[in-house]
């Protein structure tokens, strides 16, 4: 399959690693120029710089922050002025919550907890698509994949604001679908379940890990490059009708 990618301009937010960094490598195997954006970790985002050339691709690392307006207007200008378009947005930087707060009932959680969460998390999108939208218009075409979470439709015990912020880009996504797709823009949304990345290797139990693998229907935990491969064809000239779909990649969980 052509997936029409060879020097297409693609921004990945939270690309240093995880889930974002297999995207930026996926993408930069088909040949794609790859924004990649930290927020703290500049080490790891040139990690990713580096195995995205190396992969076939080219690369150019910015700081991002779904906190500050300034470094997300200054992300889109650094990419737009190196390469003179954007093509692609990956929204995959995310806020989490702390485990703490996880392990509070629902009525526990502070509100400015869940303030913070649902601003980052959706308003930091809104504004990176506002700065890149003008981009894609001009062009005449685009793909803007957003990254949320089986959460959304499922439920977890403490993820409350998470769930909700995620929920927020499902509906997010299907009006860009209807207010961009006239435009050649679509837009539309991956579902990651539980996923094997760095950090949640680190952060939960071999036993917890077993457990979710063991009642999953493919009988493994979610890989990063399965979502990425899902992404890459959502970002890509293949996908020329899937728009405003909200798509799970969990293994059938």
């Amino acid at each position: 399959m052509e997936l029409g990618l060879q020097n297409r301009v693609v921004l990945v937010t939270g690309s240093s690693s995880g889930i974002g960094r297999a995207t930026a490598l996926a993408f930069g195997r088909e040949g794609a120029r790859v924004g990649i954006t930290y927020r703290s970790q500049r080490e790891q985002a040139e990690e990713t710089a580096r195995l995205v050339i190396e992969a076939g691709g080219q690369a150019i690392v910015v700081a991002y922050d779904l906190g500050s307006s300034e470094t997300i207007t200054q992300a889109v200008e650094i990419i737009g002025e190196q390469w003179g378009r954007i093509d692609v947005l990956v929204n995959n930087a995310v806020q989490w919550g702390s485990l703490e707060e996880m392990s509070k009932r629902f009525e526990e959680v502070p509100m400015s907890s869940w303030k913070a969460t649902l601003d980052l998390s959706l308003a930091g999108v809104y504004h990176t698509l506002q700065h890149v939208v003008p981009l894609m218009r001009a062009q005449g075409w685009g793909r803007i994949v957003n990254v949320s979470s089986n959460v959304a439709e499922d439920g977890i015990p403490g993820a409350g604001a998470y769930a909700a912020a995620k929920a927020g880009l499902h509906g997010l996504t299907r009006v860009l679908a209807r207010e961009l797709g006239p435009a050649g823009i679509l837009s539309n949304v991956v579902m990651p379940g539980f996923t094997l990345t760095e950090r949640n290797r680190d952060q939960f139990s071999q036993e917890m890990q077993a457990a979710v693998a063991q009642q999953t229907p493919t009988g493994r935990l979610t890989r990063p490059e399965d979502v990425a491969a899902l992404i890459v064809f959502l970002g890509s000239a293949a996908n020329g009708q899937v728009n405003g779909e909200a798509i799970r990649c969990t293994g059938g969980i």
